[in-house]
């Protein structure tokens, strides 16, 4: 055993790059293993087409549209129904749907073009573009509502569904007039989620305060246009009549229509009207902003502000009691982002998205930023059940095609020092000259200490097979397998920030991987 660990020493020390010598981290994209993975997708989809299909006539859809997201790409598309019963109109992948609170994105997205042109800040104090909201506040000790709170539904405001609803066409002035009568609160500011439309209404406003346009020409303007958006509108009268679908409500064992509501400044929160085919431009802008990189850095809204949407900006609760798709249980935490709904669940799978429901329709978009796939749904009928079903369809996608999240390949930093660490086990020899080891490193790990464990555990697994590549978990920690006739070992370790970075932790350790 010794003279192979001394020739593979050998050539690995002829491989190695001074870690002196390394000055710059080069970062390294996350890519998919798979190259098959949308043909393994596409075997999928005439099933989940037959889901769509079933799940719409069993929750009384009198029209529908579905589309899948593939890497940023509207890759399948399914309709069914009438956009117009009396008309008989089928639904098409353009004909325009009014979709709720899909619309919150949008409007947060706004806030956000805002902020990152210097206009606003996210905690700036909303009354400083709504002074009618000063002194207003449940307890005298109450925080200060921010458009950050506004964003993310925790300034205290009470759960407004299906009241806010009704307010779609309200004006600014009435929407003023409201808050100078004097508002209730359910919380204090900064300490409890709560959904309020009232809430998103108030972010319209602030957008055409702080740009002098109306929220729908803003997000018109920066958002819609330059993403090609053209089957998109707030009135539903500006909708050419093929193209509208009409909301109904099923009652009585029969549908009937209900009143389309006009556009007002509730309508930053919920009265935006698109196509299947234009919202896949808005949700690809989405999906495309991850993962971090260097590259296609153009787009109406930063990368980095989109993703900054998807975080967990405000707990929302524990669903201990959530199954998966096979009935096997399956918690999930969710937190609400800003305009964007997240959740977690047992698996670790993030997904990000938001439902709609208004009067009429109902709707969800919901993707993975992980595994690169997403799915938007549209009905035209009262408050449609959308979001459980698309996350069932997303679980049925992942495991019939056997998807995995996107693997973070080693950076150069990682491997380098993976190699140098290499050539010092199992004896430890001259490691503490090596300068491969951070200033804290002899003082947290016993050298002699170190040397026993290697000593044994190289000496358990046998021979040397391989060396495994390094795994990365980010760009400055990850493990490698050590491969032996009689068993496995698992050597991690996690970098400094300084540079060159070193090893400032270290584990050997038996594994089954």
């Amino acid at each position: 055993m010794r003279k192979q660990w001394i020739s593979c020493c050998l050539l690995l020390t002829l491989l190695v790059n001074s870690t002196q010598a390394q000055t710059r981290q080069q970062y390294q994209a996350p890519y998919f293993a798979d190259s098959n993975r949308l043909q393994k997708l596409q075997s999928v989809f005439p099933a989940v087409e037959a889901s769509y299909r079933r799940y719409a006539s069993q929750q009384h859809m009198p029209g529908y549209a579905f589309g899948i997201m593939v890497d940023g790409q509207l890759v399948y598309t399914g309709t069914g129904g009438y956009t117009d019963i009396a008309s008989q109109t089928p639904v098409s992948s353009k004909s325009m749907f009014r979709i709720a609170s899909m619309s919150k994105s949008f409007t947060a997205a706004a806030i956000l073009h805002l902020r990152d042109a210097g206009k606003l800040q996210l905690d700036d104090p909303v009354t400083r573009y709504i002074p009618e909201l000063k002194g207003q506040q449940l307890t005298k000790d109450a925080a200060v509502i921010t458009i950050r709170d506004l964003m993310s539904h925790n300034a205290g405001f009470p759960e407004d569904n299906p009241w806010g609803d009704r307010q779609l066409a309200d004006t600014e002035a009435d929407l003023l007039a409201l808050i100078k009568k004097g508002l209730h609160f359910s919380n204090t500011p900064g300490e409890q989620y709560e959904y309020s439309n009232l809430g998103f209404a108030m972010l319209g406003y602030i957008i055409h305060k702080v740009s002098g346009k109306p929220y729908s020409v803003y997000i018109r303007e920066n958002i819609w246009q330059p993403l090609g958006m053209k089957d998109a509108a707030w009135e539903y009268t500006t909708v050419p009549k093929q193209q509208l679908a009409h909301g109904y409500r099923w009652i009585n064992n029969n549908w009937r229509e209900e009143t389309l509501l006009h556009d007002g400044i509730y309508g930053a929160m919920g009265g935006m009207i698109s196509s299947l085919e234009s919202f896949s431009r808005y949700m690809a802008m989405h999906m495309n902003a991850w993962p971090a990189g260097n590259a296609n850095l153009a787009g109406p809204i930063q990368k980095s502000s989109l993703r900054d949407m998807h975080q967990p900006h405000r707990f929302i609760g524990l669903n201990a009691q959530s199954r998966a798709t096979d009935g096997s249980a399956c918690p999930t935490a969710s937190a609400y982002g800003y305009g964007l709904r997240w959740t977690k669940d047992c698996q670790g799978r993030i997904m990000v998205g938001h439902s709609g429901g208004l009067p009429g329709f109902g709707s969800n978009w919901t993707f993975l930023p992980e595994y690169g796939i997403g799915v938007i749904f549209l009905a035209n009928v009262t408050y449609a059940p959308t979001a459980g079903f698309n996350s069932r369809i997303l679980d049925t996608l992942i495991r019939s095609a056997a998807l995995k999240p996107r693997i973070l390949p080693a950076s150069s930093i990682l491997t380098n020092t993976q190699k140098q660490l290499l050539t010092l086990l199992p004896h430890w020899h001259e490691a503490k000259t090596s300068g491969l080891f951070a200033d804290n490193f002899f003082d947290d790990y016993s050298l002699e200490s170190l040397q026993q464990e290697a000593g044994s555990l190289f000496t358990q697994i046998g021979p040397i097979l391989q060396y495994g590549p390094m795994v990365a978990e980010n760009q400055l920690r990850g493990y490698c397998i050590i491969e032996g006739t009689n068993g496995k070992l698992k050597l991690s370790f996690t970098l400094t920030p300084e540079n060159p970075a070193k090893i400032q932790e270290y584990h050997l350790e038996k594994s089954n991987l």
